[in-house]
């Protein structure tokens, strides 16, 4: 009894074996009556008869599988090159395989495998080594599959190949249905491997492309091929795309915040924040030759100090080319100029002033015309000369530029009245540049009382030539015709000696102005640059002779500027010259027949996009243009915020 049952136990698999290759027969000649399956059932159905075949053929009783173990494997299976060849046959076969000649079988990957699985019955000793072959494979794809098992993130994963089958297929969906544009660049790249984040994305917008043509109705342009691969693709991907849709959910979810709190579609808000440490070294200036009060000798008197600005600027745009900019400003640093401190206009700092309340500091509109070649300005309050005008100078700024005043720029064509008015900007061709316009004291501007107003108070009208003989090298000249009232005469713009800034007293001035700049970018990291700037003064009234009075004054300075110095970013610089100076004077007397020289030096250390330390000195000899007054140095540490 125990005989008989043991032949008939070894005999089974083979009654199995050929029981399964019937039903797989009998399964392929129904068609017509097929429905689309799972990817995965038809997946498995396939490998059960691969395994089956080898244990009837070759008797391999030792080389046994579970079926959860095969199972395991089906990502694994559709990507070996055998699957592969059964999916490229399935485009190119006229008919089904003898087996399935009466009826015409369902083309699609999964289907293709079960056709393959029922021709290879057809040998047994083929049938054999393909058995062998598939359990050796399966084996290497069990060892690699424990090890991706054990992976804990779906971005562990391999990237897609362009030789995957997952790859190819959703290729051929793009092409068929252009679901995908490309890259920014305008390029596809279909031969590039991509992260299984980027495959999903893709297969995603084929997903809705798909979605778009069945809403349509369209669906009969879309193969059920192409859906059976659509379906196999999302099961192979169904944690990207959960994923993918997850991020996308949440960048929504922000985006709606975002748009409920913004401030404004239109306006964009940038700040600055400096702080300011500063002392002088030197004894106070005793001696002026006019306009200054004369005061006794003090041995440096300043203190140490701290100083701030901040600065809110509100920028606007209609139509993503013009800006109108409304700034608000707040600041506290001292004028080291006053009586009581240095006594000289040539100790100031590139910004001071201000008593810590905030104050609306900027408010003009610009606007491009001429297809971008001009750009109109119009000034409601603090247009400044050096905002319509270039002033060829990388020291500019007031928060990161040079540390005095004077170092910033040439003071006779870029400091005067100014704040209300209209300018324009206009490119004449690559090389050169117009810049010209009318400015008025924003002070005068809005008051109607005789001697004030628009064109009767203070004001500059202005004419700038820029001329660009080279990329590495500008030239500019030019002209600024100003009256100043009686009482608000400030001819140097708080540069230079207390004379060249009221060479006639508080009387009403006007001024011939004519400045040149140059700048040269000799290297990446090295520039020179420098200025020269001549003023015609006249008194409005007349001296006691009845002659006008005149006065010319004149200022010098050679800059040197050493871009992305030790840090990229950063900014050192030099500055060598002669502030504001009377040259000649119709009063003989009053010409300064002495001349002090300002060396400046600072550099600007980029800590990040936000961050600036800037420390800065500079010495004044003979300060007033007389050698009564002794050296005084002026130190600065700045620290500058941005965001």
């Amino acid at each position: 009894m125990n005989k008989i049952l043991w032949n008939t136990l070894k005999q089974s698999p083979g009654i199995l074996g050929a029981a399964l290759v019937l039903t797989n027969a009998a399964l392929a000649t129904e068609t017509s009556s097929m429905r689309l399956g799972s990817p995965s059932d038809l997946g498995n159905e396939a490998i059960h008869s691969v395994e089956w075949q080898q244990t009837e053929h070759s008797e391999l009783s030792t080389q046994e599988l579970s079926v959860s173990d095969i199972q395991s494997l089906d990502y694994h299976a559709n990507a070996s090159e055998n699957l592969e060849v059964a999916t490229a046959t399935e485009s190119d076969q006229g008919e089904a395989p003898a087996q399935t000649a009466t009826s015409e079988a369902l083309s699609t990957p999964e289907t293709a495998e079960l056709e393959l699985a029922q021709v290879e019955t057809a040998d047994p000793a083929a049938s054999s080594q393909v058995g062998i072959s598939e359990i050796e494979q399966m084996e290497l794809y069990s060892q690699e599959t424990d090890v991706m098992d054990q992976v804990t993130s779906v971005s562990q994963l391999s990237d897609v190949q362009p030789t995957d089958w997952a790859f190819q297929a959703l290729q051929s969906l793009v092409e068929r249905y252009g679901c995908i544009a490309g890259y920014p660049d305008g390029t596809y790249k279909g031969n590039r491997a991509m992260t299984r984040y980027e495959f999903a994305a893709g297969l995603n917008a084929c997903l809705e492309r798909v979605n778009e043509l069945i809403a349509a109705s369209t669906a009969n342009l879309v193969t059920r091929e192409d859906l059976a691969v659509l379906q196999r693709l999302q099961e192979e991907f169904a944690a990207e795309l959960a994923a993918l849709r997850g991020r996308v959910l949440a960048l929504e979810a922000r985006t709606a915040e975002l748009e409920a709190n913004q401030f404004s579609t239109t306006t964009k808000l940038r700040g600055e924040v400096i702080f300011f440490i500063g002392d002088t070294f030197g004894d106070r200036s005793e001696y002026t030759v006019a306009g200054g009060p004369n005061v006794d000798e003090e041995e440096d008197p300043t203190q140490s100090y701290f100083g701030y600005r901040a600065r809110l600027n509100f920028d606007t745009s209609f139509t993503g080319e013009d800006l109108l900019r409304t700034r608000l400003e707040a600041r506290d640093i001292p004028n080291l100029s006053r009586e009581n401190l240095t006594n000289t206009l040539m100790s100031r700092l590139g910004t001071d002033g201000g008593d810590g309340d905030f104050i609306l500091d900027d408010l003009y509109y610009r606007f491009p015309i001429m297809n971008g070649k001009g750009q109109v300005y119009f000034g409601a309050k603090s247009l400044d000369l050096d905002d319509v005008q270039d002033p060829l100078s990388p020291f500019q700024s007031t928060g990161a530029g040079a540390a005095s005043r004077f170092g910033r720029y040439n003071p006779t064509t870029f400091r005067g009245n100014e704040g209300t008015g209209a300018a324009l900007k206009y490119q004449l061709n690559e090389r050169m540049r117009l810049n010209l316009g009318y400015l008025a004291n924003d002070g005068d501007s809005p008051d109607p009382s005789e001697g004030r107003g628009l064109f009767n108070g203070g004001h500059s009208a202005f004419l700038q030539f820029v001329y660009e003989p080279l990329d590495n090298l500008a030239i500019a000249i030019d002209y600024n015709r100003r009256y100043f009232r009686e009482d608000d005469v400030n001819v140097s713009g708080g540069t230079g000696s207390f004379l060249a800034n009221r060479p006639f007293g508080d009387t009403a001035t006007t001024t011939d102005n004519l400045g040149f700049q140059t700048n040269w970018r000799i290297a990446d990291k090295f520039e020179l640059g420098g200025w020269l700037g001549v003023a015609w003064a006249d008194d409005k009234a007349s001296s006691g002779d009845g002659d006008d009075l005149d006065a010319t004054i004149l200022n010098f300075a050679i800059t040197l500027a050493f871009p992305d110095l030790f840090r990229e970013g950063s900014l050192g610089g030099i500055i060598v010259g002669m502030q504001p100076k009377v040259v000649y004077h119709t009063l003989e007397r009053l010409e300064e027949d002495k001349t002090g020289i300002h060396i400046e030096a600072f550099y600007r250390y980029q800590v990040n996009d936000y961050v600036a330390l800037i420390p800065g000195v500079y010495i004044v000899t003979d300060p007033e243009h007389t050698d009564e007054n002794d050296t005084m140095v002026v130190t600065t540490f700045r620290t500058q915020f941005r965001f």
